[in-house]
């Protein structure tokens, strides 16, 4: 029988309240914004949108409190074409909520309250097998209980991505053996392995440091300066050059369309080379910093200017071995 998704993600929903500013505030000052809106977020389901918009049947498993909030992220799932058959709603909890400060050179602050997401249990993955054993690419991050996000990676078969964000000290070894891609910017490579990555060189230091520490294929996204990579077990390390947009708009939500895009990429193209989905993923994250928004930023396959085929004749230009 033939794998009913491509992308299926266990992780997090969330509401963004966003806060359009001049420039990010300091501690105790007040800011008058110039504009303010509201979006549907979580690195979880921007993450599932990101691979749903560029054409991959995707799967969402999360929880929603029984609120309005609520009730309106599951309808936009559904528009986006998400299965959410194992999106829960969830009476007694209040579906979670980031404040966000966008400043006018696109960079922000964010502050989540997760809500509902924290009733997401290792008891969970074993009421969806019917989804996660259909899938061909599974993604986590953490914004959800860590017990469960192992316990996804440990059960399922096919590829997982481990997005470790937001970053966190002390991770639980699981969470790095388990995964097939261990993916981090570089505020959590420097988070998790007690080093800077504030350079190439740096991140390629991280990356010895992670592999280590028990990683099998590591990505460490580096913003405008593009991504460092290396398969498990091999000992070429690779730059993949970013991607270069005019103007910055909003970065909010890039990292997860990098994301997003990576899992598309690996599922729809069993048979190109790792570098080739990391290339691609990067355009389509500097798509979505062109754009206002968060998930209203993700691009359609058409708007990428990537080839709508195989993956495989992407321009070798954009990476180098360090």
């Amino acid at each position: 029988m033939s794998e009913k998704f491509d992308v299926v993600v266990f992780g997090s929903l969330i509401v963004d309240f966003i806060s359009y500013v001049p420039r990010l505030p300091k501690v105790g000052e007040t800011l008058h914004g110039t504009k303010f809106a509201t979006g549907f977020g979580g690195k979880g389901a921007n993450q599932c949108v990101a691979a749903a918009r560029l054409g991959s049947r995707t799967a969402m498993i999360g929880k929603l409190g029984n609120d309005p909030w609520g009730k309106n992220y599951f309808s936009n799932l559904q528009s986006e074409g998400v299965n959410v058959d194992h999106v829960t709603i969830l009476d007694g909890q209040n579906t979670g909520i980031a404040q966000i400060n966008v400043a006018n050179n696109g960079d922000n602050q964010i502050v989540i309250v997760v809500g509902a997401n924290n009733c997401l249990q290792a008891e969970d993955v074993h009421a969806c097998l019917d989804v996660l054993s259909e899938a061909k690419v599974l993604v986590c991050q953490l914004e959800t209980p860590i017990q469960a996000t192992i316990e996804a990676l440990k059960t399922f078969k096919g590829t997982s991505i481990m997005n470790a964000a937001p970053g966190l000290e002390n991770v639980p070894p699981e969470l790095l053996k388990y995964c097939t891609i261990f993916c981090v910017n570089e505020s959590e490579a420097a988070l998790i392995t007690d080093m800077p990555v504030d350079t190439i060189a740096e991140a390629k230091e991280a990356l010895f440091k992670l592999r280590n520490m028990g990683c099998n294929t590591i990505i460490i996204t580096l913003g405008e300066k593009g991504s460092v990579f290396a398969l498990k077990d091999s000992t070429n390390i690779v730059h993949v050059k970013p991607f270069k947009v005019a103007k910055v708009v909003d970065t909010t939500g890039a990292g997860d369309a990098f994301i997003g895009a990576l899992a598309h990429f690996i599922a729809t193209n069993p048979s190109t080379e790792m570098v080739q989905c990391i290339a691609a993923a990067n355009r389509v994250a500097a798509f979505s910093v062109q754009q206002p928004g968060t998930q209203t930023s993700f691009p359609r396959m058409e708007e990428t200017g990537l080839p709508t085929g195989t993956l495989s004749s992407y321009d070798s230009n954009h990476w180098e071995y360090i």
